[in-house]
């Protein structure tokens, strides 16, 4: 399943749909990666305030991968 994501709010909502989901709790996901629960709920609800380190950890205890593609029928315009 692809799912399509353009701002830090909808990819905390999706890691947090993924992890319950899995039927995961905060602290259970984030001791599979060597993560502190609350860097887990940083992703989750400020994932804007979290590094890239921590997200990769958080995608891998999830199995979940990132893929980065070219918007179709866009500009080159950045959006930020």
């Amino acid at each position: 399943m692809t799912q399509i994501i353009v701002t830090p709010s909808q990819l905390g909502q999706m890691l947090r749909r993924f992890r319950k989901e899995k039927k995961l709790s905060q602290a259970s996901v984030a001791s599979l990666v060597s993560l502190l629960p609350k860097t887990v709920s940083r992703l989750e609800t400020r994932t804007e305030s979290a590094t890239v380190d921590s997200l990769f950890k958080l995608l891998s205890a999830l199995e979940l991968e990132l893929t980065i593609q070219i918007k179709p029928n866009q500009s080159s315009d950045l959006e930020w």
